[in-house]
């Protein structure tokens, strides 16, 4: 990303909307912004390092409750909320941040839940495991001060592989959703 065109843009657009870009509390907004913008967009040129695997089998992981931040690409507002991944190994199991770096990978990017939601379960499944689902829960700020002005909360959904079959389906669903100690498995 050019950081200074970005700059001029932002100084552009500030002028545009009616504002004098020279007022105190605007002077290093073009500035913010590219950085921001840097920033928020890293998805792009980022790894999630997958690559990262260790041998060990196991029936299921579930990462419940990562975090993200994602900008809606049909009016640049941000959308936001909680992702939970669930895998069954194929005898090599992901490093645990690499879960997070894989969401990170595509919500800093201009996008759609949707797409999102299918990004990560493709990468994920391409790298040979047994199943792969992937529940993404968030609120697009496009739906709320603009538009329908409505709170309402998207979900979507991905199932790669053995769970894509309605017994696993339901089966992992369970087990994503529970919230209860350990020991009740």
């Amino acid at each position: 990303m050019d950081k200074e065109r970005v700059k001029k843009l932002v100084r552009e657009l500030i002028i545009e909307i009616g504002e004098d870009p020279t007022r105190e509390g605007l002077r290093e907004t073009p500035d913010r912004i590219a950085s921001m913008y840097k920033e928020i967009f890293e998805g792009y040129d980022s790894d999630s390092e997958l690559s990262v695997q260790f041998s060990e089998d196991s029936d299921v992981v579930i990462a419940r409750d990562i975090q993200f931040y994602s900008m809606c690409e049909h009016h640049m507002l941000p959308f936001f909320g909680k992702i939970h991944i669930a895998y069954s190994p194929n005898g090599r199991v992901f490093g645990i941040s690499k879960l997070v770096r894989l969401v990170e990978k595509y919500s800093k990017r201009l996008q759609i839940q949707e797409r999102l939601t299918k990004n990560i379960a493709d990468e994920l499944y391409s790298q040979g495991v047994k199943g792969v689902v992937v529940l993404a829960d968030a609120e697009h700020l496009c739906m709320k001060m603009r538009g329908v002005r409505n709170d309402a909360t998207l979900s979507s959904s991905a199932f790669r592989g053995i769970y894509e079959n309605k017994e696993e389906k339901a089966g992992i669903m369970t087990l994503i959703r529970k919230r209860t100690s350990y020991s009740s498995f």
